[in-house]
């Protein structure tokens, strides 16, 4: 008897979700706009903050967009390709992540519009690369010179960067020793950030944040003995322990005198004296190792008058040897005058309720400490987020060598050069360049929103200054009325601009081309039976002879 029913064709895993067309491409782009939605309020001068509290009850306090993103902890795939938006911008610059991410979802938004026009999303895409590459030559346009020189400028890229947030009250000073620092460790034109060093303690003023020539090590000296404050110092850098080492196999020692078993003491205290004899031999009045220090040894050192401090990390050690000019050695007996390292003081100071150790008035350091402080612990933490913010701004401007002035004006100058781009296109491609130029929009009306302006009259004002002809005309968002945000001291680098427009047309352009979701059941049965087949296959099936 012949079955004319059709079974059904499963090629996909029992529980697999799938979503396609219209419906896939709607949930990507809703998603991405939640995303830009939640940090959008925390845009500008004027934008406010976020409390994330983890499962276990810990509290972030932050505007910065990163941090946001990253301790909500999102699931969904679309979002998530946002928030590397958000990381790519944190590890390039260091900015901007905020401004990366509204503009991605306002592109996204703007995408959906001709979407429902029944404009196809590979037109949009083509088009948002076009407006891309315009808005990255625009950008290059309109931008500014700086170099390492000028101070001021530098200066007014590292306040532009903390206004806003939590280090706004000593921006002035903060700004100072971001520039000193960033300068310091200038090496043959390239600029590590790796070599300025963040510490933060809680415990007195913003304003009390400090510049250490040198470097600040979380670490006490090993014995009380030893001399508080050396002055002049000579830094040996060891990275072995000063201690007896255990045999490497089980040994056994018979001793069938009391005697040998004093020699065999004494040996070992000679041992160890000597290891103190070749640093003391050295010239050097200051020891860090990066293990341990015996006992024993420790009473010999503070007999030499020896400041010593142990178990040093591996970051502060490099760091030690670019501020003080030191060379890491491996074994104590190599030690000589010319690996040692050369500082102004070394001083055990007691910050908060923690004693650390200052390496201070190095010559010339290629590594230097910001002790960044605040009243508790919330503050201090985005403090030293925004002076993170401030040290990429200024790196940002110095290695690329151009800036922009801030308060939305780029944006405004994008806009305007873009809808003039787009009329020189024909076909649908126009309608998706047009659309990339009204996203740029979003950056200055964010700022009035948080402003609490009105955006329509901001940038209807704003709109007409720049068709005058005043290309940094943007919001002051104090009194609502367009400025020159070069002569009021809002300037950033150019990268952040390029970058976040660069990642967020990448990302914008992604998310378009997708029109079938597909997310698996997560069980790893392998492939699902089709109705009424029973578990096993067909080797399962009664009345089958094999």
């Amino acid at each position: 008897m012949s079955n004319n029913q059709v079974q059904p064709i499963f090629i996909m895993p029992e529980g697999t979700q799938r979503s396609t067309g219209r419906t896939a491409q709607k949930n990507n782009i809703m998603a991405a706009k939640l995303v830009a939605e939640t940090v959008r309020t925390t845009l500008g001068p004027k934008g406010m903050d976020k409390m994330i509290v983890d499962s276990l009850g810990d509290v972030v306090v932050t505007n910065d967009g990163v941090t946001i993103l990253d301790e909500m902890k999102i699931e969904h795939p679309a979002a998530k390709m946002i928030v590397e938006i958000a990381k790519t911008q944190e590890d390039e610059i260091g900015d901007g992540t905020t401004t990366a991410v509204v503009l991605a979802g306002e592109l996204l938004k703007n995408a959906e519009e001709l979407i429902e026009k029944e404009v196809h999303p590979t037109v949009i895409a083509r088009g948002y690369r076009l407006a891309e590459v315009k808005a990255q030559e625009l950008l290059q346009k309109i931008s500014e010179g700086v170099t390492e020189k000028d101070d001021a400028v530098l200066r007014k890229i590292a306040m532009t960067a903390m206004t806003g947030k939590g280090a706004e009250n000593a921006k002035e000073k903060l700004a100072e020793i971001t520039v000193k620092a960033v300068k310091s460790v200038i090496e043959e034109g390239n600029i590590d950030s790796d070599n300025i060093k963040l510490e933060k303690k809680v415990g007195n003023a913003v304003e009390n944040s400090e510049l250490i020539e040198g470097v600040v090590l979380d670490k006490e000296r090993v014995h009380s003995g030893m001399p508080r404050m050396v002055e002049n110092a000579k830094i040996a850098l060891v990275d072995s322990a000063i201690e007896i080492k255990n045999t490497e196999i089980d040994a056994k020692i018979q001793i069938t005198d009391p005697n040998q078993l004093q020699k065999f003491l004494d040996q070992e205290e000679d041992m160890l004296k000597e290891k103190v004899e070749q640093v003391k031999a050295s010239g050097a009045n200051v020891l860090i190792c990066q293990k341990g220090i015996d006992d024993i040894a420790q009473f010999f050192l503070v007999k030499a008058g020896i400041y010593a401090v142990r178990r040093a990390k591996k970051s502060d050690m490099e760091a030690l040897a670019k501020a003080t000019g030191a060379s890491i050695v491996s074994n104590i007996k190599e030690l000589s005058a010319n690996d040692l390292g050369k500082a102004g003081i070394v001083e055990e100071s007691k910050v908060g309720d923690e004693s650390m150790t200052y390496v201070k008035k190095c010559k010339n350091p290629k590594s230097v400490t910001m002790l960044v402080r605040g009243g508790t612990e919330h503050v201090v933490d985005e403090v030293k987020r925004a002076v993170e913010d401030a040290i990429g701004d200024v790196i940002a401007a110095i290695t690329e060598g151009k800036v922009v002035a801030g308060a939305g004006a780029p944006e405004m100058e994008l806009f305007k050069g873009l809808n003039k781009y787009a009329q020189s296109l024909s076909g649908r491609e126009q309608l998706a360049v047009q659309a990339f130029a009204n996203a740029m929009d979003v950056i200055p009306r964010t700022l009035a929103e948080n402003a609490g302006l009105d955006p329509i009259d901001v940038l209807t004002d704003l709109k007409a200054q720049h068709d005058k002809g005043s290309k940094w005309s943007g919001i002051n968002v104090f009194t609502g009325k367009p400025m020159d945000a070069w002569k009021n001291s809002v300037i950033e680098p150019l990268k952040i601009k390029t970058q976040a427009i660069s990642s967020a047309a990448e990302v914008a352009v992604m998310i378009l081309r997708i029109d079938d979701v597909i997310s698996g059941s997560g069980k790893g049965d392998g492939p699902a039976m089709p109705p009424g087949m029973p578990p096993g296959g067909m080797g399962g099936m009664p009345g089958m002879d094999m």
